[in-house]
């Protein structure tokens, strides 16, 4: 692989995925340092791929990476949700060979403690769009007390969440990650590899950018598509994200929609738009995870799309 300050999750699998497209157009929903969409192009000689992120200090980088692929990259910046909505208008879906999004921070926006996902950062942001409106200081210091619940229980799962959110109103204003994970830390479970606030960051994150939402709007716009002989792999990092993933594809395979206390069928029992690849998802083996300890969460399902009623 090409030196890159961030190292894609199953690398060997996504290239699998779509080794034997032979034309047409890949669709790298979230592009970040162009790991994934550097593989993908050079495994596939005869493709266009249309890369789309939010970050532009990873456009920045990966537009200098992808340049030698010449006119056969696109980069397109903004939210994957509303940006293939337009590619789906711009070009013929007919076209549309595979769609790849990785559903995660990537090292880099970890790493950058300035950019506020870290425990160890001195400010609150989380932004993916440094542009975007909404914060993690906003979420924290100006929440009331059932959003913050609301977001822990739901984004983050945690058992405790009212507790937390009333440890945060009743301490706050925080300015940093750091201070609010040391003030949390008596709160938060323990006894797993993770860091005891991996949750309440979690949490915050989704509800900063609104990742959930994203990611299902994505999931709507290529449904209403309908892309013929496209591959469909989604890279998910919690439980959250697997369980919308996992329900949309068995949702993409069922002929019939009639609902379940219906006596007999009376849709047209031809509403499958495909069938899906990964009965189980496909997780990092074991030297990737040795290599890149953060790809132990990651896992994939793939969809193959092929219309076969239209």
């Amino acid at each position: 692989m090409q030196n890159t300050p961030h190292v894609p999750v199953l690398y060997r699998e996504v290239v699998e995925v779509f080794k034997d497209i032979e034309d047409g157009i890949v669709i790298d929903c979230t592009m970040g340092y162009g790991g994934h969409s550097s593989m993908i192009l050079e495994e596939n000689p005869n493709i266009k791929l249309i890369a789309i992120d939010q970050d532009q200090t990873a456009i920045d980088f990966s537009t200098t990476r992808l340049k030698k692929f010449g006119d056969r990259v696109e980069i397109k910046k903004g939210r994957f949700s509303s940006v293939i909505k337009d590619i789906v208008k711009e070009y013929d879906i007919n076209n549309i060979k595979g769609v790849l999004a990785d559903i995660g921070v990537s090292s880099l926006q970890l790493d950058q403690k300035e950019r506020g996902f870290s425990f160890e950062s001195d400010n609150l942001d989380m932004r993916m769009d440094k542009e975007a409106m909404l914060n993690a200081a906003e979420v924290v210091n100006e929440y009331s007390t059932s959003e913050l619940e609301k977001i822990l229980l739901d984004y983050g799962e945690l058992r405790n969440y009212k507790k937390i959110a009333s440890h945060i109103v009743n301490n706050r204003p925080f300015s940093s990650a750091k201070e609010l994970g040391e003030s949390l830390k008596p709160l938060m479970p323990h006894g797993k590899k993770i860091h005891p606030a991996t949750l309440l960051m979690q949490a915050i994150r989704i509800e900063v950018n609104d990742e959930l939402g994203e990611l299902k709007s994505l999931l709507k716009t290529i449904e209403d598509a309908k892309f013929l002989n496209a591959k469909v792999a989604i890279i998910s990092f919690h439980s959250l994200e697997d369980r919308i993933v996992k329900q949309a594809f068995s949702d993409w395979k069922k002929n019939c929609i009639c609902p379940s206390e219906a006596m007999r069928c009376t849709c047209t029992n031809d509403y499958s738009l495909g069938k899906i690849l990964t009965k189980k998802p496909i997780m990092a083996k074991d030297d990737e995870l040795r290599q890149n300890p953060r790809s132990r969460s990651a896992k994939m399902r793939v969809f193959q799309m092929d219309n076969i009623n239209e």
